[in-house]
């Protein structure tokens, strides 16, 4: 069910992200200056000893999808996190988590973060439901989005 994402799942990708952005006012992909990862996501994340996984649908296509890297010794970050709506209520969120804790554990992390974009407070309840802390404060970005993001964090 759950399997590597491979460079060729790009335009997958990018589609789940778009229809997971349109939910949200204000929210847009712009695949050049804001998701540069995505252009060719198994390479991508190869290339910082990470990984990304994707779950397809009846048709093959790309529904859900996670990622995570290791941005410092010992610690982990979730990327990438997103169901496609006709999808959700199904365990795959939980799922795809617990994928990128595993690996995470494998690789010697003793704790994983993330940041999600403050409204996306499904994901918010989510990360909560599987032992994520939220962090005060909250970071902007320059994307084109003008998103805020806050940081979760959770022990391994």
């Amino acid at each position: 069910m759950i399997r590597p994402v491979i460079d060729a799942d790009a335009q997958d990708l990018f589609g789940l992200l778009s229809l997971c952005y349109a939910e949200y006012p204000g929210c847009f992909v712009d695949p050049h200056d804001d998701l540069p990862d995505l252009i060719s996501p198994s390479t991508s994340y190869a290339e910082t000893e990470g990984a990304f996984w994707a779950v397809g649908d009846e048709r093959g296509r790309v529904c859900a999808c996670v990622a995570v890297d290791f941005p410092e010794s010992g610690t982990a970050e979730l990327h990438r996190l997103y169901v496609r709506s006709d999808q959700r209520g199904q365990g795959l969120g939980s799922l795809l988590v617990r994928q990128a804790e595993s690996h995470a554990r494998v690789r010697g992390a003793e704790r994983i973060v993330l940041w999600s974009d403050t409204r996306f407070t499904t994901a918010h309840r989510l990360y909560k439901r599987l032992g994520y802390t939220q962090i005060d404060g909250q970071r902007q970005l320059t994307d084109i989005s003008k998103s805020a993001e806050y940081r979760f964090e959770k022990a391994l």
